[in-house]
């Protein structure tokens, strides 16, 4: 199971890097060319970026963690097999 989730968790990752990767300029430009049209446009979608953030930094924190866990895993079976 763990395997599944880690192989889906890692392509959605990069998968939400994507959009992240191009959120995060637009933003700045945006807030740099100061239209209002746009600035009203990009009230409604301000918390994309902050939520793709969000994602981004759990998704990771699990895949940096995954070879810690699964060195306790390893660890913890071959302690039960010697005894």
């Amino acid at each position: 199971m763990i395997k599944w989730l880690s192989k889906w968790l890692r392509k959605f990752h990069r998968w939400i890097a994507v959009p992240t990767a191009i959120a995060i300029p637009a933003v700045l430009i945006l807030k740099l060319v100061g239209n209002k049209e746009l600035m009203e446009i990009w009230e409604k979608l301000e918390k994309i970026p902050s939520l793709l953030m969000l994602i981004m930094a759990l998704s990771g924190a699990y895949l940096f963690l995954i070879p810690y866990i699964a060195k306790g895993q390893r660890k913890k079976r071959s302690q039960t097999k010697e005894e």
